[in-house]
């Protein structure tokens, strides 16, 4: 299992803001998961099949 850091979770938020990335965190395995909208709640994770990915921004707030 991926540690999802503050480092991790501000990287991605900086690529969202500055480009076209929309990555997301699946809580559950840590893999990071592109095409996930900032606020996303609950996805489905492409590596382990749960519904725990949530939106780069939304962990931001979380941990901020």
């Amino acid at each position: 299992m991926k540690k999802i850091t503050t480092k991790r979770i501000i990287d991605a938020v900086e690529r969202q803001q500055f480009g076209l990335d929309n990555t997301g965190f699946c809580i559950k395995c840590g893999e990071e998961q592109e095409g996930c909208e900032p606020d996303a709640t609950k996805y489905e994770c492409e590596n382990c099949g749960a519904n725990t990915v949530y939106g780069a921004e939304i962990l931001l707030m979380k941990v901020a």
